[in-house]
C-alpha cells in the first residue's frame, strides 16, 4: 500500500494538471476569431455590343515666343494715358559663382559599367558619405561631396581607399561648370 504522503502527492499532482489544462479554457471567455474575407474577382468583363464612338479633332498649333534671358517689365506712369501694352526690355544677368573656391569633392573612380556605379553610390551612402554618380559619355564617374571642408575630405580619402581600395583625388567643385 502506497503511504498517506504518496497519496496526497498524486493527488495534489492530478489537481494541478486539471487547473493548468482546464481553468484556462473556463476563464478565457467568449473567443473571437476573426476571418479575412476575398472578394471574387471576375475573369472577364461582359462587352457591350454596342461601339462608342468619338469625334478625332485636327491638332491645333500654338506659337508663342519666349523669352531666353530674364525680362524687366515697366508699367507706364501715372500721367500717360492707360493703354492695353506694356514696355518690356530684356536685360542680361551676370553669371555668379561664390562658391568658386570654396568648395571641394573627391573624384573617386570611373566605370564603365554603371550598375557597378550605382551599385558603390548605395553603399557610400549607406556608410555615411555623401555620394554621387555622374554619367560622362562610357563612363560614370563616382564623386563624394562637394564640402567646403578640404580637411575633411583629405581625411575621407584615406577612409575611402581602405573600403573601395581606390586612391580618390582632390578637386576643386565648380557648381556652374561641373
Amino acid at each position: 500500500m502506497a503511504s498517506k504522503f504518496q497519496s496526497r502527492l498524486v493527488g495534489t499532482i492530478i489537481l494541478a494538471a486539471a487547473g493548468v489544462i482546464v481553468l484556462p479554457d473556463i476563464l478565457d471567455g467568449e473567443k473571437k476569431h476573426y476571418k479575412e474575407e476575398f472578394a471574387a474577382i471576375p475573369i472577364k468583363p461582359a462587352l457591350k455590343t454596342d461601339m462608342e464612338t468619338f469625334e478625332v479633332l485636327e491638332p491645333v498649333e500654338v506659337q508663342t515666343a519666349l523669352p531666353e534671358s530674364p525680362v524687366a517689365v515697366t508699367e507706364p506712369e501715372a500721367s500717360e494715358p492707360t493703354r492695353d501694352t506694356v514696355n518690356v526690355s530684356v536685360q542680361p544677368v551676370a553669371e555668379k559663382n561664390q562658391y568658386q573656391d570654396s568648395a571641394w569633392i573627391i573624384q573617386l573612380m570611373a566605370l564603365k559599367n554603371a550598375e557597378n556605379a550605382k551599385t558603390l553610390v548605395g553603399d557610400l551612402q549607406k556608410r555615411g558619405y555623401q555620394a554621387h554618380r555622374k554619367k560622362e559619355g562610357e563612363f560614370t564617374r563616382v564623386i563624394v561631396g562637394p564640402d567646403t571642408s578640404k580637411e575633411k575630405l583629405e581625411k575621407q580619402i584615406k577612409e575611402l581607399k581602405e573600403i573601395t581600395g581606390s586612391q580618390g583625388q582632390l578637386m576643386k567643385f565648380r557648381p556652374l561648370n561641373p
